[in-house]
């Protein structure tokens, strides 16, 4: 069969995509047979059936060529996963966290080289050095405020909470900008830097400069109480020989580190704002994209860090673990393939598979 035979389920996507992303209807989905569809299918056989399940997304130079939903959204319901599903994105919600940083700075409202006192005074004095660049870089050396929390917090942290605690920490693990440590107290305090810079709350400022924009009509950062998530996935682990429901930790409510829920349609509409300047101008979006850290990065598959983004090769990519969620997000700009995989259970990280997904694709 001809490449343009192959394609044909699919084609009809490739205008709304090229506006935005895919359309939400999941005839695509169900309709294609094709061989990158098949290959996907196998690869993605264990998260099938009545078990908490995955959505996949594939894009092959800005067009869906797999869109795939696989399993439960909700066990205990029977609900279905679909392209529609939304998935708590856990650190994968970095980039956005970023961008808004980036745009704020394109405001003029601030410079990327500003101590991070001039906006959040009530930091103690070891934090004097410490800039927004080294939060976004992870270089900061904040400790580790989840090192911190007592036993048995029977209650969810927010982003304000993240800096009250590190309020009462006056030390560093290192001087800011000599070593890298992934840190999810550094974001958790750029969403506060977002609010004092830009005067609105932080889910306000994404919902109506990003997702707004970009056509991401369900993508949200949820506060319980405050805002809902549409066709929700819901956290599992495999307990006793079971799926259980782990869908919230102390630590889920923190929004700049982890707390943005999206589906596959709305990413897809995010990874085409990632090629033009819909969004962020090419200075900003090269910064995000451009080794950032200066020092030796100490984990698998990355070569620096950008912001919001691990950078390996030519290769773009973000992973997102919480209770009940694994996630991961890879770019191949030089092949401008992207892959998406979004899964409800807490195991087994989705990142090899997502590149056996871009290697069986790209070949």
């Amino acid at each position: 069969m001809p490449p343009f035979a192959r394609l044909l389920p699919l084609l009809s996507l490739l205008a709304a995509c090229a506006s935005g992303g895919p359309r939400t209807d999941d005839a695509a989905m169900t309709a294609s047979t094709t061989p990158e569809a098949a290959a996907v299918d196998r690869l993605l056989r264990d998260y099938d059936g009545s078990v908490p399940g995955a959505a996949v997304l594939v894009l092959q130079g800005g067009v869906p060529v797999v869109r795939r939903g696989y399993g439960l959204a909700d066990v205990a319901a029977g609900t279905r996963v679909t392209p529609r599903t939304n998935f708590r994105l856990a650190s994968v919600s970095k980039q956005f966290t970023a961008a808004a940083i980036l745009l704020l700075a394109e405001d003029g409202r601030l410079r990327l080289d500003d101590p991070v006192r001039r906006w959040l005074p009530s930091l103690p004095a070891a934090a004097d050095a410490v800039t927004i660049h080294h939060l976004l870089a992870h270089t900061s050396g904040l400790v580790d405020y989840e090192d911190l929390l007592p036993d048995g917090l029977d209650r969810q942290l927010r982003d304000a909470d993240v800096l009250a605690i590190l309020e009462g920490q006056d030390r560093l693990y290192f001087a800011p900008g000599t070593r890298y440590r992934y840190s999810n107290g550094a974001y958790a305090l750029l969403t506060r830097i977002v609010v004092a810079a830009s005067g609105q709350d932080y889910a306000g400022f994404l919902r109506t400069r990003i997702f707004q924009p970009l056509g991401m009509d369900a993508t949200v950062a949820f506060e319980d109480g405050v805002s809902t998530v549409p066709d929700r996935a819901y956290g599992h682990s495999f307990v006793d020989g079971a799926w259980v429901r782990t869908d919230q930790s102390p630590t889920s409510a923190v929004l700049g580190d982890g707390g943005i829920y999206s589906s596959i349609d709305d990413l897809a509409k995010w990874d085409a704002a990632l090629q033009d300047d819909r969004l962020l101008s090419d200075a900003s979006r090269a910064l995000a994209f451009a080794a950032q850290t200066g020092v030796a990065v100490d984990e698998d598959d990355v070569d620096a860090y950008g912001y919001g983004w691990r950078l390996h090769g030519t290769r773009q990519w973000h992973s997102g673990e919480t209770i009940g969620f694994r996630n991961v997000i890879v770019r191949d700009p030089a092949r401008r393939l992207t892959v998406i995989v979004l899964s409800n259970r807490n195991d087994p990280p989705p990142y090899s598979l997502a590149l056996r997904i871009l290697d069986t694709i790209g070949h």
